[in-house]
């Protein structure tokens, strides 16, 4: 696939690097020509230096043939210019815009083919913070992912000492949760894959992946690991976009503080905000973070756009007595270096906002992707498309798929022709019933089947899109 980025900031260097290596022909765009030279000596891939909504700049980075125009620049107006240049002169088949502010939300026709033509638009601030959300709502997870419009979850969890998981084969799970049906994804020791079988035996430390419909994660996870008390209190670093949409999401549930440096900036948060208190300071500030009693705190979030304030921050409220800790960090290298210390939780926004993206790129029919483990692993969500005799996937038992090894079909979720009738405004809608079924080695795949499959390496995904592509003749 010909691919253009349009943006070399931290969201377009991810998307390169992830697709880079997926036999893409890609192509770059930005002003920062010395970041640009950076990238290329790193990544096999074309860059050009210029206006990203540039015709000139896009005919020169190959816009006639392009499958593909990623605008994720860190202006709108230039990526939403951009998508309409590259329909009306070039007719790019498929565009997709980073947009940062919430407005064209509450306007969707603007973003149609008779104005700015966005085929999908994408806002990676509100995606961290739906994330992190739901890390708030499970203090114990290292990652909560939902696949099929929220119908199944899956969590990352670290196992513990003297914790149910630990020294224990996976197939006595059942006997602990005999009415809730849940299966172990993956497991990663010491950043090494391990296949999970019904023998295998978890151990302290371990990387746990734990998938199950969402209406009984909550009773999996109380059965199976330490549960943390609710989160209550929260101190937010930070009142940038995120710090400021978090804050607005979670003010009525929880009691918020959030302190911002830039006095401006803390004036317009507090004129905003109804329940947030908010404190005008430095973060790192030890004396601020003892009169705002961070002992006390559940949950500290390190938001700022600064990473290295971020760590800092973080490590000193954990010092300080704060219950758990996150903070956003850009370079996957510091991730993997501060978490599981004083950092509890480590974000890469870039990583964690890339998903969307790739379910755009990836080949057949992909509902869901996310990136996990810093991008090393990856969960899609597959819709099984065809019939037998076209699909090497539909009516064959998982033991009988040609799945390589490291991908594992963790769950399957499949409506079921029944539907049920709910009220929205005191109008009537019929709603399909699906199910949600765990896989086991004996389980069936029908076609239109949302198949979740989890990929310990990038490198696999490639070989399981292949196994659910529908073959010429079906069609």
């Amino acid at each position: 696939m010909k691919i253009i980025i349009l943006g070399a900031g931290q969201v377009g260097t991810s998307v390169a690097e992830s697709l880079v290596s997926e036999a893409n022909d890609i192509t770059v765009v930005d002003y920062d020509g010395e970041r640009l030279a950076n990238l290329q000596e790193r990544l096999d891939l074309r860059v050009v230096t210029g206006n990203a909504a540039s015709p000139s700049i896009l005919d020169r980075a190959g816009a006639a043939d392009a499958d593909l125009l990623i605008a994720v620049t860190q202006s709108d107006q230039t990526n939403l210019c951009a998508c309409r240049v590259a329909k009306t002169l070039f007719n790019v088949p498929t565009r997709i815009a980073r947009l940062r502010a919430a407005d064209y939300e509450d306007h969707p026709q603007l973003l149609d083919d008779t104005n700015f033509a966005v085929d999908h638009s994408i806002c990676p601030e509100q995606i961290v913070t739906d994330y992190i959300r739901k890390l708030i709502e499970f203090p114990e997870a290292l990652q909560v992912l939902e696949f099929a419009d929220g119908m199944v979850t899956m969590i990352a969890i670290r196992a513990f000492e003297g914790g149910l998981l630990v020294g224990k084969p996976l197939k006595t799970i059942p006997e602990r949760l005999p009415n809730i049906d849940t299966r172990v994804a993956a497991i990663f020791r010491q950043d090494q894959a391990i296949s999970p079988t019904g023998d295998t035996v978890i151990e302290s430390g371990d990387e746990v992946f734990l998938i199950a419909a969402s209406t009984h994660i909550r009773r999996v996870m109380t059965e199976l690991r330490r549960m943390d008390k609710p989160i209550r209190r929260i101190i937010i670093a930070g009142g940038g976009n995120i710090g400021l949409r978090l804050a607005k999401a979670i003010e009525k549930n929880v009691a918020v503080k959030l302190i911002e440096r830039d006095r401006r900036r803390a004036e317009q948060l507090a004129a905003e905000l109804e329940r947030t208190v908010v404190l005008r300071g430095d973060s790192t500030d030890e004396a601020l973070l003892d009169a705002e009693s961070i002992e006390e705190t559940d949950m500290f979030l390190a938001l700022t756009n600064d990473e290295e304030d971020n760590i800092m921050s973080a490590s000193l409220a954990k010092q300080m007595g704060a219950r758990r800790t996150l903070a956003l960090i850009n370079r996957k290298s510091y991730v993997d270096l501060v978490q599981g210390g004083r950092i509890d939780i480590a974000i890469s926004p870039a990583q964690t906002s890339i998903g969307q993206l790739l379910a755009r790129v990836r080949r057949g029919d992909v509902a869901a992707v996310h990136s996990l483990r810093r991008g090393a692993a990856e969960a899609l969500e597959l819709i099984a498309h065809g019939d037998a005799k076209h699909c090497k996937v539909i009516g064959r038992k998982l033991e009988e798929l040609d799945l390589p090894d490291g991908a594992t079909i963790a769950a399957i979720v499949r409506q079921t022709g029944k539907s049920r009738t709910e009220y929205r405004e005191l109008v009537a809608y019929e709603v399909p019933i699906v199910e949600v079924i765990m896989a086991h080695h004996d389980t069936v795949i029908r076609a239109d089947d949302h198949v979740i499959v989890f990929c310990t390496s990038k490198k696999l995904v490639a070989k399981v899109e292949k196994l659910f592509q529908v073959g010429w003749g079906f069609f």
